[in-house]
């Protein structure tokens, strides 16, 4: 999972820079206006809670998160709807693209002409996602008052499935319907959590090795994520070659 955790770590650095120009505001109040549907209070909402989160950390007004919320109930409010798309990018890797849009007929020709400006195309449905599995991931700190087998031994009490340690990068891996209960155990336990969701994590990976296909894979990756309507995006690439 180590290509994963290097898209992951990407998207990381990017969402504190998207931040700081309120690009990521849109995005996370997507999220929040999707999470809402299941309930408009996150105290019995955990899909609404940990959006919530993700917008204070990225210091996201409250009137915008409670703006977000409100569109729930909003009789004029465009309609948002979740759309997966599947992809191929540079090297044959496979891509999952989540997107939350109130106009298909604008974010598909986008995610298109995007793939296809950099070296990659969209894929028939169901023709990549077998190569994924959906699964609750939270990613840790490591602050170095516990090391990284005693994080695993209170993920596993926890009742995580799986935590991979990527050079300090600490993921655990969750059932999907396990993700809230055992993210507030990881955070009763004191451990610092810098993210929580669902994501389609690989079963398998594709390794990139040549730096020039690296580059492209990353290029492809972080150009479909800048894009509004794109909530999420993931790859089977682990890439080993150095990129910029």
């Amino acid at each position: 999972m180590s290509g994963h955790s290097k898209w992951a770590t990407t998207k990381r650095q990017k969402a504190v820079t998207d931040a700081k120009r309120g690009a990521v505001f849109t995005k996370i109040g997507n999220m929040i206006a999707i999470a809402a549907r299941g309930g408009i209070d996150p105290t019995m909402n955990p899909s609404l809670a940990m959006a919530i989160e993700k917008a204070k950390a990225a210091n996201m007004p409250a009137a915008n998160i409670q703006r977000a919320i409100d569109r729930v109930a909003d009789k004029n409010a465009a309609a948002l709807e979740e759309v997966v798309y599947e992809a191929y990018g540079p090297g044959g890797v496979g891509i999952i693209i989540e997107a939350a849009t109130d106009n298909r007929n604008r974010t598909f020709p986008e995610v298109r002409s995007t793939l296809s400006k950099l070296g990659g195309n969209i894929a028939e449905p169901g023709s990549v996602a077998f190569q994924f599995t959906r699964k609750g991931v939270i990613r840790l700190e490591l602050t170095g008052e516990q090391s990284a087998d005693d994080i695993l031994m209170t993920a596993l009490d926890a009742g995580a499935e799986d935590m991979v340690d990527n050079n300090g990068e600490i993921a655990v891996y969750t059932q999907m319907k396990d993700l809230h209960s055992v993210r507030e155990k990881l955070t009763a336990a004191g451990l610092k959590i810098v993210d929580a969701g669902l994501e389609y994590v690989p079963n398998a990976e594709v390794e990139i090795s040549d730096a020039t296909v690296a580059q492209k894979v990353m290029n492809i990756l972080d150009a479909i994520d800048d894009l509004d309507d794109i909530v999420n995006v993931s790859t089977n690439a682990n890439i080993t070659a150095e990129v910029e």
